[in-house]
């Protein structure tokens, strides 16, 4: 189990939104690389990064702020947000990525997310955005007509490395993750499956530990983290004393 903090660009700084909305963003550190640092020596073991402004771009806007990023941590980064063709795939993680996330072209595209597999086994995962049960796309902009689990279940067998499954509708407001949902799609798929959007306490780490969360691969925390409403020595303590 995992507990992936985040790091959601947005002009180059390091923000949380609420609901999704670019309007609505809280500034939490002006150095992306710094938080990332920090991040590390709190002993969080990897690091999630969404280029918020690429994600509605469909291309990387916060190229700087991410290799900040990875040149100031020595912990796997994955990172989402306008990453669209095997040639930006490519890009990224030759310049230190340990996996990128695919979102709106796994809804436009699935071939391609098939290919990149193929092509960087271990390296592609799937962001799957939802609201009120539809997949949103674009940045979460535009709702599309696609249920959750039927999008999840077109990448069986593909070799995707994990589905980081968000709920909308909880992300950036401390609501609680959506439990309910988030474990009918891990048990709906094979692929590994990461928590996001609400998580807000002390009583979400607890929940993610419980037997029948075991199929996922972890959870992502922001807003939590940055208010200090989850003390990350606890959070990791009850975590390593669960692996054990």
């Amino acid at each position: 189990m995992i507990l992936f903090p985040a790091i959601d660009l947005k002009d180059g700084q390091c923000v949380r939104l609420k609901l999704g909305d670019m309007e609505q963003a809280t500034v939490y550190n002006t150095d992306p690389g710094a938080q990332a640092k920090a991040f590390e020596d709190q002993g969080f073991e990897w690091l999630h990064v969404v280029d918020l402004n690429g994600a509605f771009a469909g291309q990387t806007v916060n190229g700087d702020a991410v290799d900040a990023i990875l040149k100031s941590t020595s912990n796997p980064v994955q990172l989402g947000g306008g990453i669209r063709t095997l040639d930006h795939i490519e890009a990224w993680l030759s310049r230190g990525l340990a996996r990128v996330i695919l979102g709106t072209v796994a809804v436009r595209d699935p071939v391609l997310v098939m290919e990149a597999c193929k092509c960087f086994p271990g390296q592609v995962a799937v962001g799957i955005d939802a609201k009120g049960g539809k997949v949103a796309v674009e940045g979460w902009a535009e709702a599309s007509e696609l249920g959750v689990i039927e999008l999840a279940q077109r990448f069986e067998g593909a070799g995707v490395a994990a589905i980081i499954y968000t709920d909308i509708d909880r992300d950036g407001i401390l609501a609680g993750i959506n439990w309910a949902s988030t474990l009918e799609l891990a048990n709906a798929v094979s692929i590994p499956v990461i928590a996001s959007g609400g998580l807000a306490s002390i009583e979400d780490i607890k929940r993610m530990l419980e037997p029948d969360a075991a199929k996922l691969e972890g959870a992502i925390s922001g807003r939590a983290l940055y208010d200090g409403r989850i003390d990350p020595a606890e959070a990791l303590a009850l975590i390593k004393e669960a692996r054990a």
